[in-house]
């Protein structure tokens, strides 16, 4: 079975993300969307959230399994027999930034990452760029799935009620 572990935080999962993960399904027999949990980063969606929100957005996608884990990707991709890394490319920085990692890993461990350029029109979008969106009240339907977009509302107001 070839088995690909797409690594991140999903705080939120955005459309780039989504674009990603449809297209890598093609690809695996199976992807385990994986949240990686870092103690010191202040997210704006709980990990439970963040689950919910893979689990649902994909849930008529039987390939995909949602889990999250603590340390390293590279042990967890060995935990879940998996020789794979699938990883989205938005732009040169990223390209820099993914490199140095995916040669870590594989002389870590020998797990290959598969990088996948996000389709036109997707570059732009990140999850930082997305949680500013929310952060400040803007419209966010068009960067993230539905089943977001209520809970970025919800953050909104509680941030700004009394002000």
């Amino acid at each position: 079975m070839r088995r690909a572990v797409f690594p991140g935080s999903f705080d939120p999962i955005t459309i780039g993300h989504y674009d990603i993960i449809e297209r890598g399904v093609t690809l695996f027999d199976e992807v385990i969307l994986a949240i990686g949990v870092n103690s010191a980063k202040k997210y704006m969606f709980s990990l439970e959230q963040r689950l919910r929100f893979l689990e649902e957005t994909f849930k008529d996608e039987p390939k995909i399994k949602v889990m999250s884990y603590k340390g390293l990707t590279v042990d967890f991709c060995k935990e879940q027999n998996s020789e794979f890394i699938l990883r989205g490319l938005r732009n040169p920085g990223d390209f820099e930034f993914e490199k140095a990692i995916a040669h870590t890993n594989r002389k870590l461990s020998g797990i290959e990452t598969v990088f996948l350029l996000t389709s036109s029109g997707k570059s732009y979008i990140s999850s930082s760029i997305v949680r500013e969106v929310i952060r400040y009240g803007g419209d966010c339907s068009d960067l993230v799935p539905e089943v977001v977009r209520p809970c970025a509302n919800d953050i909104w107001v509680k941030e700004h009620q009394g002000k």
